[in-house]
């Protein structure tokens, strides 16, 4: 008898899908997705209308698809789409959910409730926020990002060193100073009016997926709007999957992404850590007569000296181990990056062992 196997289902990459977003995610092929970045309904029970004190009134988030009867409705909500979307993750996938202070600690509560492992909660602070018109609160000046990754275990993707050369060399932050969308990025509808009202600036997203994705793989977005993360996406050599039940939002972003260009690969590679590089042993520089056994080599402190055996080893002062040992027992330190503490000498000069690491990988690279 011959068993017919079920076709594992195509993932709709770089397509935005029409419906709730429940419903479609449970729809999804299970642990398929890498990321998802979700920006739910912030519920944010206005109470009538705001005015500026010209009298003018303010184009606030009155929507339909933000009104909740009860937290309880909206506690309901959050959890029917975190469960479908944590179904979808990949083992090492992970999630960014934001938020404003009337949803985000609801959500933060639901995450763990889910099982999500919480890595980070970051404060986007805005450089341009909107002012407090009534003058009975502090101006609403941020807005939070949680990050989780699916659960404890998760081995998510963090681009640590390529989020530093974006802080110019300075490890990135939990607060990310980013003005809101306006001026050219703010769309507009056919009436010449904001095609959203919570639409989030580019620049947003392309720290988030520079920082916790890598080129070719695959972001979530359950409430698409009007594309942010798709279009970053795009540029970014990301696939991108939205779902947005309301047209309006989808032909906007169905145009804006149609007009967006991928950067071409070379300027898609970012700065990757050491620990990310290929290994290469210390005795690979013997075998391939980089350097040879009898040879010193020398601290760069110049206090120490060791001499290179066959086997990759050194020994030194009655010390003999690895690059690593042999430093660290010299200095009396606990450890030693040996390719660092260590250069042979060269035309009269010394040069960091390290370099010889460094051509070994290029050509690994080739």
């Amino acid at each position: 008898m011959t068993v017919k196997t079920k076709e594992a289902q195509a993932l709709p990459l770089n397509t935005i899908l029409d419906g709730d977003c429940i419903e479609v995610m449970n729809s999804l092929p299970e642990a398929s997705v890498d990321l998802i970045f979700a920006d739910p309904p912030y519920n944010l029970q206005l109470r009538g209308d705001l005015h500026r004190p010209d009298n003018s009134k303010v184009d606030a988030v009155d929507n339909d698809w933000d009104q909740f009867d009860s937290f309880a409705l909206y506690d309901k909500f959050t959890k029917a789409w975190l469960k479908a979307a944590r179904r979808l993750l990949k083992p090492n996938g992970a999630i960014w959910v934001i938020g404003s202070y009337h949803n985000i600690f609801r959500v933060g509560a639901a995450l763990q409730d889910q099982g999500y492992w919480i890595l980070n909660d970051v404060v986007w602070r805005k450089s341009n926020p909107m002012p407090n018109f009534r003058g009975k609160r502090f101006t609403n000046a941020h807005e939070t990002m949680i990050w989780a990754g699916k659960d404890e275990a998760s081995k998510y993707t963090f681009n640590y060193e390529a989020l530093k050369a974006l802080n110019e060399g300075i490890q990135m932050r939990s607060d990310w100073v980013l003005p809101i969308c306006n001026g050219h990025e703010r769309l507009k509808d056919e009436n010449g009016d904001k095609a959203h009202p919570t639409q989030k600036p580019e620049s947003l997203l392309h720290r988030v997926l520079v920082g916790s994705t890598n080129p070719g793989d695959v972001i979530l977005d359950p409430f698409f709007g009007t594309g942010t993360t798709g279009a970053v996406a795009k540029m970014l050599g990301r696939d991108f999957i939205g779902i947005e039940r309301e047209e309006a939002y989808r032909k906007v972003a169905t145009k804006r992404i149609a007009n967006v260009r991928k950067f071409d690969n070379e300027a898609l590679q970012t700065t990757t850590s050491k620990r990310a590089e290929p290994r290469v042993p210390f005795g690979q520089l013997v075998e391939r007569g980089m350097l040879r056994p009898g040879e010193n080599l020398y601290s760069m402190n110049n206090r120490h000296k060791a001499k290179v055996r066959a086997d990759g080893t050194l020994i030194g002062d009655d010390v003999k181990g690895s690059i690593h040992q042999v430093g660290a027992a010299l200095e009396g330190a606990p450890s030693c990056n040996g390719w660092t503490y260590w250069c042979y000498k060269k035309e009269g000069k010394r040069v960091p062992i390290d370099v010889l690491r460094q051509q070994i990988r290029a050509e690994m690279q080739v």
